[in-house]
């Protein structure tokens, strides 16, 4: 069974959550206990430096660990109410691939994502599908099934 998740047009929170920046807390705490039933144990707001040249400036991944070495972004998007792709989330999903870019190549990157479906596809998916060429190579595409607590990775 998929989960729909429904918005009030309202106010643009996801129903059933108190805010949108709790939604992303609990997403990022399912993370959490996903990982550390892999045996990575992540801390919150992870800071390293990132760069494209020699200056360097401290960014906050939602979830770190350096040991093992491990970047994560968690994002608990959906498709809209209308079931259209979400243009400015997808904006949001480019800038974490840029940090991962200009991240330290030395860290495992994982972009940890709600399994959300429009008809046969996944936000994910669609996302590879649409916006692939700006992953860069050896970002890992996770998906988080809420109702199952499990985990399947994409890339």
């Amino acid at each position: 069974m998929i989960k729909r998740t429904k918005m009030d047009n309202n106010n643009f929170q996801r129903v059933g959550a108190t805010s949108n920046t709790h939604a992303g807390n609990d997403f990022e705490a399912a993370a959490c206990t996903f990982f550390a039933t892999q045996g990575i144990v992540l801390t919150k707001s992870f800071a390293v430096p990132v760069g494209i040249s020699e200056t360097k400036k401290l960014h906050r991944f939602d979830l770190g660990s350096e040991r093992p070495p491990v970047l994560v972004e968690c994002k608990s998007h959906t498709w809209t109410q209308g079931g259209n792709m979400p243009s400015a989330k997808m904006t949001v999903w480019n800038e974490a691939m840029y940090y991962f870019h200009v991240a330290p190549s030395s860290y495992r990157k994982i972009f940890f994502v709600l399994k959300h479906y429009r008809r046969d596809q996944s936000l994910a998916a669609y996302y590879l599908k649409t916006h692939g060429h700006l992953v860069p190579e050896g970002v890992e595409i996770w998906e988080y099934d809420f109702e199952l607590s499990a985990a399947e990775r994409l890339r």
